[in-house]
């Protein structure tokens, strides 16, 4: 490719990185991570000189051989400036002057600067939020706890990802009545690795119910590598939004690789001992990975005050409570008419989630990371003293206090 002044993007996608080299050797290693990376670069050989040109790209490489006349640029955010050596004093010197974010020299930065070049053409904001839900005992109703999270997120205009984790499961698609519906499975992404695209990956994926959808097809294949896992969560987060994640009960590496990317796991245990007793080994491997595991109890038909209370749950798991989801009279005829969980807004299911959600939002937490799920006063964790079941001073804290969604039938007694 020849260097020249003028852009050579279509102008279809999000703008490239602005490369700013003489230097051929160097220009061939960026165009190289440029095309790595999926990144339509504009080339130069000092300050552009149309009105704008320095400030729009998303990112500017900047070559030590031209760095010397780029002083008097304007300041800008997503400079970096690449040389030989990335400890010469002198290079040091020109990246103060320029305000680089970073100095690095190729090809031990490659790894790093294709990242950031993928970074800036996809707009990467805040990694998305991601929930984990596991059953503690067969048949707790994970999956349907997990679709209606999404279904109560997309619904309230929250960028949602749900993710299928568990092989065995019958196939998220199903659930929510999509399993006619054109787009990839997990089979297809078998083979990735390494970095994969969160926008190409969220637009391959079937959209049911204004949400994305990462689903099982039915086929025999009922494994996914390590690395596919970890490629597509990673790819998952950096879209932004709410990720939720449908995951088996038993810990395999595939689903330790999920569990390092969620900041949260919800524990859903019927109100009874026997599912206690299940739950407790359950968790014992989920909490080897992730450091936030709460409980939420989950009603059986006709309890009418017999069974566990949630609260005693909670104690004998030693986790803290996120709540209770009564039992929902009607809820599986509608899953046989194809109606996906959640979305009766008045119902018990739909309205734990939708509180859920809420208190996310009145904390600060929504559509951030695990970094940025916020503590209360004093740097302890918010909605006050009943957070003091959280275990382990290491445990990863979060923004989302419990709660608790109870039907309310006539005469005021439960459903």
């Amino acid at each position: 490719m020849t260097p020249s002044e003028g852009p050579v993007h279509t102008g279809e996608e999000r703008g490239g990185p602005l490369i700013i080299t003489e230097d051929e050797r160097l220009l061939d290693d960026l165009l190289r991570l440029c095309a790595a990376a999926g990144a339509l670069p504009e080339v130069a050989h000092g300050l552009p000189a149309r009105k704008g040109d320095w400030e729009a790209p998303p990112l500017v490489i900047v070559g030590a051989d031209c760095a010397p006349r780029m002083r008097g640029a304007a300041r800008r955010e997503g400079v970096i400036l690449t040389g030989q050596d990335a400890d010469d004093p002198a290079v040091l010197r020109l990246a103060v002057a320029l305000g680089a974010e970073r100095v690095l020299a190729l090809p031990d930065g490659e790894r790093w600067l294709a990242d950031r070049i993928a970074d800036a053409v996809e707009g990467v904001g805040p990694s998305a939020l991601t929930v984990g839900v596991i059953g503690g005992c067969g048949g707790a109703g994970a999956s349907t706890l997990a679709g209606a999270l999404a279904v109560t997120a997309a619904r309230t205009g929250r960028r949602t990802l749900l993710v299928d984790g568990d092989p065995l499961g019958g196939g998220l698609d199903v659930l929510l009545g999509g399993e006619k519906e054109k787009g990839l499975r997990w089979p297809a992404f078998a083979e990735s690795r390494g970095r994969v695209a969160c926008g190409a990956l969220a637009e391959s994926l079937p959209r049911l119910h204004s949400f994305r959808v990462l689903s099982w097809d039915r086929g025999s294949d009922v494994s996914i590598p390590p690395p596919a896992m970890r490629a597509v969560m990673a790819a998952a987060r950096r879209r932004g939004g709410v990720v939720v994640v449908d995951l088996p009960r038993r810990v395999d590496a595939a689903v330790m690789e999920a569990l390092a990317q969620v900041d949260m796991g919800l524990l859903l245990v019927p109100t009874e001992l026997r599912a206690v007793a299940a739950a407790q080994r359950v968790a014992a491997g989920v909490q080897k990975v992730l450091g936030d595991l709460r409980v939420v109890a989950r009603g059986a038909p006709g309890r009418h005050g017999h069974g566990l209370p949630p609260d005693e749950i909670a104690r004998l798991m030693e986790l803290p409570l996120a709540g209770e989801v009564p039992w929902e009279a009607g809820l599986l005829a509608d899953l046989s008419r194809g109606v996906p969980p959640g979305a009766q807004a008045r119902g018990p299911l739909a309205r734990f989630c939708t509180a859920f959600w809420e208190r996310l939002t009145e904390s600060g937490g929504d559509g951030g990371s695990g970094s940025a799920l916020g503590t209360g006063p004093g740097g302890g964790p918010p909605g006050g003293p009943e957070w003091s079941t959280e275990r382990g001073a290491g445990a990863k804290r979060s923004a989302v206090a419990p709660v608790a969604s109870r039907a309310v039938g006539p005469g005021g007694g439960r459903v």
